[in-house]
């Protein structure tokens, strides 16, 4: 049996600058940014690469979206304060990166019996009248599982990438383990 693989989709953080933003002068000075208050209250700041659309607040704190790991967030926020401060828009101090949501798709290689997981699972939710996948929460790690019959996957929650490895890997052992996969 083929192991289970999985790929990271998107990578959703909260960053945290100490300081107010004036998003009028950002908006007059940044080629290509997106600022229209009447409709959204904040500046959306995209990049090609890494990929990423960045929400930023007068407040100071902002949401980066769109990354594939948890170092192209990184990327992109060093990226974006660069150019601010290159266009003479001060920044001070540090931000504060925090991961808020893992997304990742995974394979488990093998079908699955839905019916019998959702009996011999703990913690699922399986309507196959509303919804084709058995929803699976995990509690170590803390994420939430969207398992189809067809062996594929949906993660969300995790806060680490190495969390998005172990509840698949978990996951993988413990249908294996009950009898409800098959290749």
């Amino acid at each position: 049996m083929a192991k289970p693989s999985f790929r990271i989709e998107n990578v959703v953080a909260s960053i945290t600058i100490n300081q107010n933003i004036d998003l009028d002068v950002i908006s007059v000075n940044v080629p290509g940014v997106e600022y229209n208050p009447e409709q959204f209250p904040g500046l959306i700041y995209r990049l090609s690469k890494p990929r990423t659309a960045t929400l930023i607040f007068s407040s100071g704190k902002m949401v980066c979206t769109g990354a594939k790991s948890e170092k192209e967030v990184h990327t992109a926020i060093k990226k974006i304060l660069k150019n601010l401060k290159e266009r003479n828009i001060v920044i001070v101090g540090e931000p504060e990166i925090q991961i808020q949501n893992i997304v990742a798709s995974a394979n488990l290689n093998a079908e699955v019996n839905l019916e019998k997981a959702a009996y011999l699972l703990e913690n699922v939710m399986y309507e196959p009248e509303q919804f084709p996948g058995l929803i699976y929460r995990m509690s170590e790690p803390k994420v939430v599982l969207l398992i189809f019959s067809s062996g594929k996957m949906v993660c969300t929650g995790a806060k680490h990438e190495d969390e998005v490895k172990i509840a698949v890997e978990k996951v993988y052992e413990r249908l294996k383990e009950l009898g409800v996969l098959y290749e």
